[in-house]
This record gives structure tokens, C-alpha cells and sequence, in this order.
């Protein structure tokens, strides 16, 4: 390992002095390494100089790192700082012990199916992101409904009236989709799902996608007078009636550090009350 970036939420506290104390932790081990402040809307960097990642922050951290890090196969080490912990499954008490583990070859890593989102207007293509959450299509202004063609593989799926719609990843299912009313999906399965936001018909319900699936979404005209896609939450783009978003599994996919399908269950368990009875 020759050099890592740290990201630092700067709305975390102690994700500054972490930060330093990592650093020096670091240098005695003769790894480089750069600060990188994320305040939640950073736009898009490039991290080919790196070997590996430590996100210092929540999910919305780890969310940023991995979008960026999944291109070129870079590691993301994911403390958790923040409230849930979902996908940043280091502990602050822990990060030296899961920090040696990783720079001794023995870490457990998991693998998480990345969404590739892109926009196209009059077949130009005039936006691309990665999502390791979701993507969601919406009015910008909440209280506007849209109309959206839905195309699977390019034959017709749906034509939804509603809020909007959330693609999400397995990752994605336990956050704003699951919210909506969509699945839990397995982080470890090969599949997205699509949960339509308040739809105008009771009969359209959220559909769970296999990895082949390649989606076209067509806007089509509507009162609503400004319409954009967000990606995890952090990258609003607007687009406009007549606008193309499609949407399919990337190929590459994001690789966290210090993952396990045992962590997510114990997480749904403890963080959703995720176990079947209420709780005395």
C-alpha cells in the first residue's frame, strides 16, 4: 500500500481529530496519504493516485467514496461516525484493529452492486453517475405528480403516474426505498429494485429486477414545472420532458472493507427493529 485518501465529513466532530490519529498511524507504516473535506454535495473526484479509501463519516460518507472508488477497483475502509452505520460497518473503537486486519491481507471484504445511471436528450448523452444506493426521479418540488414510461430490456413495463421513482441497489433497499414501501433485498444478491414514490394507481407496486435488466425511463410531459433525478441522495440533476434516464447493474462493483452479511443482519436487527415481534 503506497498511498490513502482520507474523506472527512466536516459535519462530524470528531471526524477531523480520527482523522489526524489515522494519519500518524499511517505515516508510521511509510503509507501516504491526502485530506479530502466531504460536506455531503462534493462533486465527483478522481482517486486513481490511490490504493485504498478511509471514509470518516456516516453512509452518506461511504455512499460518495464508493461511487468514486468502485471505478478503478480501490477499496473503501467505511468508520462509521454517524447514526445508522448500515454500510459503514467499522466502529470508531475498532478502526486500528480492522486497520491492521486490512494492511496485513486479512480482511473480509464485500462486494456491493453499483446502479449505472444516464441521462440522454434528443440521443445525446448528457449526464452518467454510479450509485451504490439509488437513484430517484422526481419533481423538484414535492407536491407536483409526473408521468414516466418504463421500459425492461426495451419491451413495455409500466407507465406510472405517481411522486416519482426509486431505483435502488440491494444496498439502497433499506433506505429511502424501503421508506417507500419496497423489499429488503440481500446486499450479496445480483438484483435492483423499483418502487414507485405515492402512485396515482393502487395497482403499481414495487418490483424486484434481475441483474440482466436494463431499464429506459422516458419523462413525459406533465404540469410539473421542474423535474430532476438525484443520485444517492447527493447529486441532483434536472432533466426534462422528453429526457431518456436509463438504468442497469455496472458491471464493477463497489468493495468495502470490513463487510459481512453478518453485520447487515445484526444491523437490520438493531437499527430497524427489524425482528418480527414489537419490542417490550
Amino acid at each position: 500500500m503506497k498511498k490513502a485518501l482520507l474523506i472527512i465529513n466536516v459535519s462530524k466532530d470528531e471526524s477531523m481529530s480520527l482523522a489526524q490519529e489515522i494519519a500518524a498511524y499511517l505515516e508510521k507504516k511509510g503509507i501516504a496519504h491526502d485530506f479530502l473535506s466531504f460536506d455531503g454535495f462534493v462533486d465527483n473526484s478522481d482517486f486513481k493516485e490511490y490504493q485504498f479509501v478511509i471514509s470518516l463519516g456516516g453512509d452518506g460518507t461511504v455512499l460518495y467514496a464508493a461511487r468514486n472508488a468502485s471505478k478503478y477497483g480501490i477499496p473503501v475502509f467505511p468508520v462509521n461516525l454517524g447514526e445508522f452505520g448500515f454500510i459503514a460497518s467499522v466502529q470508531p473503537q475498532d478502526w486500528k484493529k480492522e486497520l491492521n486486519a486490512f494492511l496485513d491481507g486479512k480482511s473480509v471484504f464485500q462486494k456491493r452492486s453499483l446502479l449505472k445511471v444516464e441521462v440522454s436528450r434528443a440521443s445525446k448523452k448528457i449526464y452518467s453517475s454510479l450509485s451504490l444506493n439509488d437513484a430517484v426521479i422526481s419533481a423538484e418540488r414535492g407536491v407536483s405528480t409526473i408521468t414516466l414510461s418504463v421500459l425492461r430490456n426495451s419491451l413495455p413495463l409500466c407507465r406510472l403516474k405517481a411522486d416519482g421513482l426509486i431505483l435502488a441497489t440491494p444496498t439502497g433497499s433499506t433506505a429511502y426505498s424501503a421508506a417507500a414501501g419496497g423489499p429488503i433485498v440481500s446486499p450479496d444478491l445480483e438484483a435492483f429494485v423499483l418502487t414507485p414514490l405515492n402512485s396515482f394507481s393502487l395497482s403499481s407496486r414495487p418490483i424486484v429486477l434481475s441483474p440482466d435488466s436494463k431499464l429506459e425511463i422516458t419523462v413525459e410531459k406533465c404540469r410539473a414545472r421542474g423535474i430532476c433525478i438525484t443520485v444517492d441522495g447527493q447529486e441532483p440533476f434536472s432533466i426534462e420532458c422528453g429526457d431518456v434516464i436509463t438504468v442497469s447493474l455496472n458491471k464493477k462493483k463497489a468493495n468495502l472493507v470490513a463487510g459481512s452479511a453478518e453485520k447487515f443482519y445484526n444491523a437490520l436487527r438493531s437499527k430497524l427493529n427489524w425482528s418480527g415481534v414489537p419490542h417490550a
